[in-house]
């Protein structure tokens, strides 16, 4: 709990008081970047005072040439700051609820963050078109394909509406694979346990020229990727059974 309390008490001082400042010099010079450096170093220091660590395999495959939707599994609390120092500049489309925090709200918006709002189906619609525009124009995003964090580590059902984000665009899909997340920083827990976290990059999957009736094997291809780097206990219920 004290771990958590300091590593809480350390990412609201960075939005406070390096995100306002650097806010002003984004909407003021209309440049993003320092903004987004100073992101990635504060989830970078903070990841390093919840003693977490990180073994990644398949790097080499982060780098696809073009516009991408990377897309991981959903284990835990580690998961958006871990990916995120990992990856070349990405935009995020990410629950509404963040959002609506002062300052970070605005910095993910001026950025080009997507909030997606689940519960109204039009507005989610809307959002998803916003993303295939985004990688339309050059712009890679990272995704939360389940939506949600998984309780037990197990991988969950996937939301479809982000894979035709990736099939209107023709964006290739990079499957990820986060193993051990959730026994660092739980669903619920407001506990940090320091340990390793095991993250896999996986082959790009191919969607130029797809359409909506090839959804269902593009999410195929994409869930069995992800889950041949887990470990037996994250297998989907399904699979473990």
């Amino acid at each position: 709990m004290l771990r958590a309390t300091l590593v809480t008490l350390f990412c609201l001082l960075c939005v406070f008081f390096l995100g306002g400042p650097f806010l002003i010099y984004a909407v003021l010079s209309g440049n993003t970047d320092p903004l987004y450096e100073i992101g990635r170093k504060s989830a970078q220091a903070a990841l390093w005072l919840a003693g977490c660590r990180t073994e990644v395999k398949g790097a080499g495959k982060i780098t696809v040439g073009r516009a991408c939707v990377f897309m991981p599994n959903h284990q835990g609390n580690w998961d958006p700051p871990g990916i995120f120092v990992l990856l070349p500049p990405v935009l995020i489309l990410g629950k509404q609820e963040f959002f609506r925090i002062p300052i970070l709200g605005r910095v993910m918006r001026l950025r080009g963050f997507i909030p997606i709002d689940r519960s109204n189906r039009g507005r989610a619609i809307a959002a998803v078109e916003a993303g295939s525009q985004a990688l339309g124009a050059g712009h890679s995003f990272l995704v939360f394909p389940e939506g949600t964090r998984s309780r037990d580590g197990r991988l969950q059902p996937f939301k479809k509406g982000v894979f035709m984000m990736a099939i209107a665009a023709g964006a290739p899909i990079v499957p990820i694979s986060i193993s051990g997340s959730y026994r660092v920083m739980r669903k619920g827990k407001f506990v940090i346990r320091p340990g390793m976290v095991r993250v896999t990059f996986h082959d790009p999957v191919p969607t130029a020229g797809l359409g909506a009736e090839d959804r269902e094997r593009v999410i195929a291809q994409v869930r069995q990727a992800i889950i041949s780097g887990l470990a037996a206990d994250e297998l989907p219920v399904d699979v473990a059974g």
